[in-house]
C-alpha cells in the first residue's frame, strides 16, 4: 500500500526548516512520498503573501533533488478559502488505496476541533504532529480528548521527533527585507530565485513586488 504524506502551508518562502520537517515526516512515518501543498489564499494569515506562482516555483526548486518529495497546486487552483477536509477528499479520490498522512504543528492540533468537518477528517487521514520544545499536551481541548486517546492507541496519530530549528518564514522575510544573509535559512536555488524576481523587498509582511496571480 502506498503511503503519502501531505504537508500544507503558505511556504512564503519555503525554507530549510520546512525541508527538515518534511524529511523527518518521511523518515519517521516511512512515507513513499511527501506532497507539499502551497496555499492559494491563506485566509487565516495577516499580510499579503508572495504570488502563488512564485511560491510554487520556489517549492519546485527546493525539492528538485529529492525524488521522495512532490508539489501539488490543488490548493492554488481552487477559488476562495481552501480547507484541509476538501483537500483530503481530492487526494482520496486520486489515491483511493493509499494511506494518507497529514502533517500539522502542535498549534494546529490544539485547534483541530474548529476545523471544517474535523470529526470526519480524522476518520479519513492519519495525523503526524511536529512537536516544538515547550509544547504542552495538558492544554488539549476536552472536545479532542476521546479522539486523541483512541488515535494514539490505534496508531493513526503520531508525534514526530524534529531536529532543532528556529527558522520561520516571517524571520526569513524580515532578513530579506533588510538585505541580510539567508545562507543558513534557504536553499541556494530559492535564494537565487528571490534575487532574480526581487521578492520580499517591501517588508516582512509584503512578499510580492509582482502582480498577483
Amino acid at each position: 500500500m502506498e503511503t503519502i504524506g501531505l504537508f500544507g502551508g503558505s511556504f512564503d518562502p519555503i525554507h530549510n526548516g520546512h525541508l527538515a520537517m518534511a524529511n523527518a515526516f518521511a523518515e519517521q512515518i516511512q512515507l513513499d512520498t511527501v506532497v507539499f501543498l502551497p496555499a492559494g489564499n491563506p485566509y487565516h494569515k495577516n499580510g499579503k503573501p508572495a504570488a502563488a506562482r512564485h511560491r510554487l516555483a520556489m517549492l519546485e526548486l527546493a525539492i528538485a533533488d529529492n525524488n521522495r518529495f512532490a508539489v501539488s497546486d490543488c490548493d492554488i487552483v481552487r477559488h476562495g478559502a481552501t480547507y484541509t477536509y476538501d483537500t483530503v477528499q481530492i487526494f482520496r479520490q486520486h489515491f483511493p488505496e493509499a494511506k494518507l498522512w497529514w502533517l500539522m504543528g502542535m498549534d494546529s492540533l490544539m485547534t483541530l476541533h474548529s476545523w471544517k468537518n474535523w470529526s470526519r477528517l480524522v476518520q479519513q487521514i492519519h495525523i503526524a504532529v511536529a512537536v516544538r520544545p515547550g509544547s504542552d499536551l495538558a492544554e488539549l481541548p476536552e472536545k479532542l480528548q476521546e479522539w486523541f486517546d483512541t488515535a494514539l492507541n490505534n496508531g493513526s496519530l503520531k508525534f514526530l521527533d524534529l531536529p532543532p530549528n528556529d527558522i520561520s518564514s516571517t524571520q526569513v522575510r524580515t532578513v530579506l527585507s533588510q538585505d541580510g544573509s539567508t545562507a543558513h535559512m534557504l536553499p541556494e536555488s530559492v535564494s537565487e530565485y528571490i534575487r532574480q524576481h526581487r521578492l520580499y523587498r517591501n517588508g516582512p509582511e509584503h512578499g510580492n513586488t509582482q502582480n498577483p496571480v
